[in-house]
């Protein structure tokens, strides 16, 4: 929808503008939560539902062609459609005749998942297993509907009241596209954060974009219960030859169960042929044993009649590991990144500050279409 803006509204940053055309549809805007080259996210009030939200604010004038003709309109047909107790919650998207694009959200008021691993250390396995289940049934919901993610990442992660997990940022979703066989096309946008990225999409190999989500699930998972990256991603081509390797350590301090180690395993495994898909990890023994519990404990799921790709591995059987190769090592921390301390890591200025981040706010990959095998893999720089 598209409305028009009282003339000598508009202050040096827009933001009388931005103020007045929320007060219209219902809003008391309220603090910046978060600002790039051509977006902003601010904080509101919404008078008739009687709670704050986010508003992601869009300026058309200021953003790039290829985000405007096809990150855009693939975020907006994404956002629209999802409907899920652990995905954002979107409440309106309207533009108006000034070329600005507001999409009214749900606010994830205890911040994100990173910075409570950072103030908080890592997850005991029982309230991982709790969020991680709520995040994998999300992507379940996301992979039914032929819709990827391809940015999942800690950050994108918020935390409603509960500290339940709420899926954010579909700025580099879309639904993936199917050839004349029903098989799914392999994407060639190289996209997301290096540190989560799968290594087929760090060598600018075209991908199955389910299963970069899954790399993605298993590096957000590693972080859950170890406090750390799995990989350091300040030298990535050491991070992957270690991925090409399947090497994973798991540090000693943490005491991990064997079945946490087994999925992270299976979900980081370099082979695409033999990394889990999403119906393998809710159906694994480590997420199993509590599933009961843990969907009473979370919040409305929505449903799909879809199914999954067909062209997936075997569905473990409920209460036993999937085949594996190797066992996992636990070895002392010395691949991986660093291990968090808690205190050590300053506390944010605006708990929610990276609240939906819009491509150019910070540590997004730059997108560009290449050709095949030629990607180039560049990490863009915070906007000033």
């Amino acid at each position: 929808m598209t409305e028009s803006t009282a003339s000598g509204t508009q202050g040096p940053s827009g933001t009388m503008d931005d103020t007045i055309v929320l007060k219209r549809r219902g809003y008391i805007m309220g603090i910046n939560l978060g600002e790039g080259s051509y977006a902003k996210v601010k904080s509101a009030y919404c008078g008739r539902l009687k709670i704050n939200v986010a508003v992601k604010i869009i300026d058309r004038r200021k953003a790039p062609a290829d985000f405007l003709e096809k990150f855009l309109p693939r975020e907006i047909e994404v956002m629209a459609i999802l409907n899920h107790g652990s995905i954002i919650k979107t409440y309106e998207i309207f533009e108006t005749s000034q070329g600005k694009v507001y999409i009214v959200m749900e606010l994830g008021v205890q911040g994100d998942l990173l910075e409570f691993i950072k103030t908080q250390g890592a997850l005991q396995e029982d309230d991982a297993r709790k969020k991680f289940y709520q995040l994998s049934s999300a992507i379940k919901y996301c992979h039914d509907l032929d819709i990827v993610h391809r940015d999942l990442k800690c950050e994108n992660l918020l935390l409603d009241k509960d500290y339940n997990i709420k899926v954010s940022d579909f700025g580099f979703s879309k639904r993936c596209l199917r050839d004349d066989s029903g098989q799914l096309t392999l994407s060639k946008t190289f996209c997301g954060s290096a540190a989560y990225a799968a290594p087929e999409v760090l060598q600018g190999i075209p991908y199955q974009p389910k299963v970069y989500d899954i790399w993605s699930l298993g590096v957000i998972l590693y972080i859950m219960v170890c406090g750390s990256m799995p990989y350091d991603d300040s030298n990535i081509k050491k991070m992957l030859r270690l991925q090409k390797e399947h090497r994973i350590n798991f540090p000693h301090s943490k005491h991990l169960t064997s079945d946490c180690k087994d999925l992270v395993y299976h979900m980081l495994h370099p082979d695409v042929h033999r990394r889990l898909r999403i119906d393998d990890i809710l159906g694994h023994s480590w997420v199993q044993p509590k599933v009961q519990s843990l969907v009473s404990a979370a919040p409305n799921l929505g449903e799909s009649s879809q199914s999954t790709e067909s062209s997936r591995t075997p569905e473990p059987t409920p209460g036993k590991k999937p085949p594996t190769k190797p066992e996992p090592r636990e070895e002392a921390q010395t691949e991986a990144g660093p291990e968090v301390q808690p205190e050590t890591i300053p506390e944010s200025k605006v708990p929610v500050a990276r609240q939906l981040e819009t491509v150019g706010f910070s540590s997004l990959l730059q997108v560009q279409e290449l050709e095949e095998g030629q990607a180039q893999m560049l990490a863009e720089q915070p906007t000033q």
